[in-house]
């Protein structure tokens, strides 16, 4: 279990919330209700299993947000067992995060509740297929791996060539630790039963995109508004899942290796 909490979202500056939420529904995404936490301007999209927040703020962004009940108490775990972190919002009279960053520099958020509604009116698909990773770019796997391996313990594929990739179980949400050159940015990956329709959306709509982009076999890379990058593929580059043996954790919460 990760101990970064649940996946809340994948959070993103969206200077245009706007022009962002019409390019997530044209993909078939779904608007979720959101609460009034932020004062700032903000919208979810989901596809049933992986929600995008688009705010109207600037912040180190993207930022991978999970919620954790109790944080001060968990702040205060992490803050003993090495982990710094560049945000501490922690008081009575505020809404409760957390911010910190992993080895290669990705924004991790952690928040006290929710901020928008859940709901199983959601379809598990949009027009890209079924979302299988967030891909983060890393120039060593294995170092990236003791920063997430302390959090999230749950090591779900490993493969070592072409290029070393580790996919991690954080919070229900699929993390990819990717060595590619071809990646340059926190991507989203889904695997396309419909080639020919969501092609047919990129064309009639214009959405900027690029075929073949060099990154693990995809077709096609489509690029958000607020500058999200979304691969699609025929099929989840890592194969057919097999169990991976762990050792049972023996510590609330293990050292953060350096």
């Amino acid at each position: 279990m990760s101990r970064l909490g649940r996946f809340l979202e994948f959070s993103v500056h969206a200077p245009n919330i706007l022009e962002s939420l019409e390019f997530y529904k044209t993909l078939g995404f779904a608007e979720r209700e959101i609460g009034d936490v932020w004062p700032h301007k903000y919208a979810v999209v989901s596809d049933g299993v992986l929600c995008i927040g688009l705010h109207d703020r600037e912040f180190e962004s993207p930022a991978i947000t999970f919620v954790q009940q109790d944080l001060a108490s968990r702040a205060r775990k992490m803050n003993d067992h090495g982990f710094e972190f560049s945000l501490m919002r922690l008081d009575d009279d505020v809404f409760n995060e957390l911010g910190l960053s992993d080895h290669d520099g990705h924004r991790v958020k952690m928040l006290e509740a929710r901020t928008f509604s859940g709901g199983d009116e959601f379809d598990d698909d949009s027009t890209c297929g079924t979302w299988f990773e967030l891909s983060l770019p890393t120039r060593d796997v294995l170092r990236a791996a003791r920063f997430w391996a302390a959090v999230s313990p749950t090591v779900l594929r490993v493969r070592e060539e072409p290029t070393t990739h580790m996919r991690f179980d954080a919070g229900g949400f699929a993390l990819g630790l990717s060595e590619s050159i071809a990646l340059d940015s926190p991507s989203l990956c889904f695997r396309c039963h419909d080639k020919g329709a969501l092609l047919a959306v990129i064309e009639k709509h214009a959405l900027e995109h690029e075929n073949f982009p060099g990154y693990e076999g995809a077709f096609v890379a489509i690029r958000a508004p607020e500058g999200t990058t979304i691969y699609a593929f025929n099929e989840d580059f890592l194969g057919e899942s097999y169990e991976v043996d762990e050792t049972d954790d023996r510590s609330d919460f293990p050292q953060k290796a350096g």
